[in-house]
């Protein structure tokens, strides 16, 4: 039997019903760390490698006391996920001897889960920022403009192609640009800004007054990458420029 458990490749551990360590497999040797000393000794030195998990002692207890299977899902310090299953340990003659744990890994169906997750997040924040009546724009810290919502359009008058082939510059009153570059490098350090009214400039060459909110955006290190606004057209009426 041990052999053949070997040759699933499949992470098991065996315990008994003072959960003690029995025997277990060399996948679950190599994913929990357990060496062959380690064979009689509490199940607890199982959660040492896994994180955010804590209740293996506990969920043990409560599969030989009801004779329910437990399954949850484990990460390793190596960053795979796992499939933890917990179940009764019975014997040829159906005497339950133990429990044995299984670990079945899932790292790919986690991430492509966590893919479609994000994907729809995204879905849903397109959705938003389509119907959004504010301008909500993008830009990346060279100013040229890589997002342009249909809001946008409908207040400065440039449609999206034709957005993003500019840079944020064009759309700034000259006496204005300086003070624009400030607080771009302020967001370049992640400083929070509260929304500010200033000045933009539309397609047909009026000075709109508009209530701006910027935000930085940040990638996986960190770092600001690109600053997403939403303006809103404030009351005072358009000027010439």
């Amino acid at each position: 039997m041990n052999n053949l458990l070997a040759g699933t490749g499949i992470g098991t551990v065996f315990v008994d019903h003072n959960l003690r360590i029995l025997r277990f497999t060399p996948t679950a040797a190599h994913i929990t760390n357990l060496i062959l000393s380690d064979v009689g000794r509490p199940v607890a030195h199982v959660v040492s490698n896994l994180v955010g998990y804590s209740n293996l002692v506990a969920d043990v207890q409560a599969v030989l006391q009801t004779l329910v299977p437990k399954e949850v899902e484990v990460q390793a310090s190596d960053g795979k996920s796992y499939t933890l299953r917990i179940l009764p340990y019975r014997t040829l003659d159906n005497v339950i001897e133990g429990a044995v744990i299984t670990f079945v890994e899932n790292t790919d169906i986690r991430r492509t889960r966590e893919a479609l997750q994000m994907a729809n997040k995204l879905l849903r924040l397109a959705v938003v920022v389509r119907d959004a009546h504010d301008a909500i724009t993008v830009q990346e810290l060279n100013g040229n403009i890589t997002a342009w919502n249909p809001g946008a359009e409908r207040l400065f008058g440039w449609s999206e192609a034709e957005a993003l082939k500019m840079n944020v510059r064009e759309r700034i009153p000259k006496a204005l640009q300086e003070e624009a570059l400030l607080k771009v490098h302020q967001l370049s350090l992640a400083q929070r800004l509260e929304p500010y009214q200033t000045q933009r400039l539309s397609k047909d060459g009026h000075t709109l007054a508009v209530s701006l909110t910027a935000t930085a955006l940040l990638n996986e290190a960190g770092q600001v990458y690109a600053i997403a606004t939403t303006e809103r057209a404030c009351e005072a009426p358009p000027t010439k420029r």
